[in-house]
């Protein structure tokens, strides 16, 4: 009855998150509490060797998200969900999306996966004397200004997937700190996009007569816990198809999935990072200043309240191990035998711990596209192995864990071993280390540092989002996001510590070697296999 009085009342937050293989909406009581979640798959195509997804899957994928949560609250509680205390929106970093000043979609949206801006990330890295990934915003911008694109000059808006949607159901062009820094450097004394280097982006621009600057087509940059609008008539309608939703619930600033992750491990304070291990991988540590020297590998980006963060993100996660899964999948089933993804997941990922540290001599790229941290413009994924190397099921499935974490590892070894950044707590998050144990003992083994998985992990995102709209709506005058988190949210969550054994950090570092060394195999097999 408590919860169900939570519900009518709009004592509670929603946060959507649009993630790269996953729409997830979670509703949650004012205590963190998850009272509903709605689910909906998909995945995104190459077309035309762009990474999309189109508006229409956006728009339906978004809906049906909704409607099976919507339909969850009804079969749970007994009551239609008419009203949310507020509403946060989240999803895939980076990218680019472009509307005119009629809000028509101008160019096809590219995701993070996109790394065809390698000229525009050069010159504007340069220009900036500031790392700029091949999939930030502003790269795809410049590039496709390099190529002469017609549909530059009508451009409106310029923005990342969750500033669009946010806009699409509150008419406000705004974006949340950590997001807006993917698109664009961040200062974090201004908490705005970085003054001096939008000059010199529109000083470069200038020769070619466009009738924008920057700042007149990117989306306002707003900080967690400010008021980010209100659900329209509009979105309303467009978000809820039954008419029950009601317009006026306010927004928080929408955010990226780096944010959002932050949040759902409490990596929010100087001093405290976050793994987050899926589709793509990113590892990220909040620092209190910017480090001293530029490194492609290493995105500065920020958190949802804006204090500096380092982060090192792998365009390739889990997309190959999962494809292995499901060969096994078929395998089992092949043998008469019904196997569900769960199961397989478990026991497959299990096996694993019976491998060698460095699994055997065994290695794998899971380059389903380009790598911007090993410099790779496009991706092949590979299995490799010597004569010699000790080819069994355990180590295999441990090589391929292993090298979902490879590349994210590289960045990370830079800030932990050569610029030595102090790092009082690891929390894991994600589809990686759903099975309990197994993928939080190979990061500890990966980052040689304690790695915390909590309880509510599996919630992702979506619960992070949920969890800044909640922050806005109900916290105290004055009171800090981090404060926030760690006395109302997570004081009463539990989780499990795993600390690094010697054994598996001296496997993973050779195993990292190994990753480095066939580097060149993985270059060649771009150039061979041209199909």
């Amino acid at each position: 009855m408590d919860i169900k009085k939570a519900i009518v009342d709009g004592r509670t937050a929603l946060g959507i998150e649009l993630g790269s293989t996953r729409i997830k909406g979670a509703l949650i009581n004012l205590k963190g509490e998850v009272l509903a979640v709605g689910i909906y798959d998909w995945e995104n195509s190459l077309i035309d060797n762009i990474w999309t997804y189109s508006l229409a899957e956006i728009h339906t994928g978004l809906q049906k998200c909704y409607s099976v949560l919507r339909e969850e609250v009804e079969d749970k509680y007994g009551v239609t969900l008419c009203n949310v205390g507020a509403i946060g929106i989240s999803a895939m970093m980076h990218g680019y999306m472009a509307l005119d000043r009629n809000g028509r979609q101008l160019a096809p949206f590219q995701t993070w996966r996109n790394t065809n801006t390698q000229k525009a990330a050069d010159e504007l890295t340069e220009l900036f004397g500031f790392n700029i990934p091949l999939r930030w915003s502003v790269a795809h911008l410049y590039q496709r200004i390099l190529d002469r694109k017609a549909h530059v000059g009508q451009l409106d808006y310029v923005c990342t997937l969750s500033a669009y949607i946010h806009w699409k159901l509150t008419g406000r062009k705004v974006i949340g700190i950590g997001d807006a820094a993917g698109m664009f450097p961040i200062d974090p004394h201004t908490c705005n996009y970085e003054a001096g280097m939008a000059s010199k982006f529109n000083a470069l621009t200038e020769p070619y007569g466009y009738s924008w600057k920057m700042e007149d087509i990117f989306p306002e940059v707003l900080v967690a816990g400010e008021n980010a609008g209100e659900l329209t008539e509009e979105g309303a309608a467009f978000l809820d198809e039954t008419g029950s939703l009601r317009a006026g619930i306010p927004f928080c600033p929408p955010e990226g999935d780096a944010g959002t992750g932050m949040t759902a491990t409490n990596s929010v304070a100087p001093g405290t990072g976050n793994v987050s291990a899926g589709t793509s991988t990113f590892a990220m540590i909040v620092l209190k200043e910017q480090l001293g020297r530029i490194y492609r590998e290493i995105d500065m980006v920020a958190t949802p309240s804006g204090f500096p963060c380092a982060m090192s993100h792998a365009n390739n996660g889990t997309s190959d191990l999962n494809a292995w899964i499901g060969i096994f999948k078929e395998f089992s089933e092949l043998m008469g035998m019904q196997a569900g993804a769960e199961e397989l997941f478990d026991k497959l990922y299990t096996s694993s711990l019976k491998g060698d540290p460095d699994c055997g001599g065994l290695l794998a790229y899971g380059y389903y596209s380009g790598e911007n941290i090993t410099m790779l413009n496009e991706g092949r994924p590979a299995f490799l192995r010597t004569p010699k190397s000790r080819f069994n099921l355990a180590n295999f499935m441990k090589a391929h864990l292993y090298t979902s974490l490879g590349a994210v590892k590289l960045g990370m070894d830079i800030l932990l071993d050569e610029e030595k950044v102090k790092v009082s707590r690891i929390t894991g998050h994600g589809g990686f280390f759903k099975t309990k144990g197994i993928g939080q003992r190979y990061l500890a083994a990966a980052v040689n540092v304690p790695v915390t998985v909590m309880d509510m992990a599996s919630e992702g995102g979506a619960w992070g989002i949920a969890l800044l709209a909640a922050y806005m709506l109900d916290r105290s005058p004055g009171e800090r996001l981090e404060d926030y988190l760690e006395t109302r949210i997570f004081k009463e969550l539990s989780g499990e510590t795993v600390a690094p054994r010697a054994e598996d950090v001296e496997g993973f570092r050779i195993f990292t070697e190994r990753y480095k060394a066939g580097l060149s195999i993985e270059k060649s097999a771009i150039e061979a296999m041209d199909w």
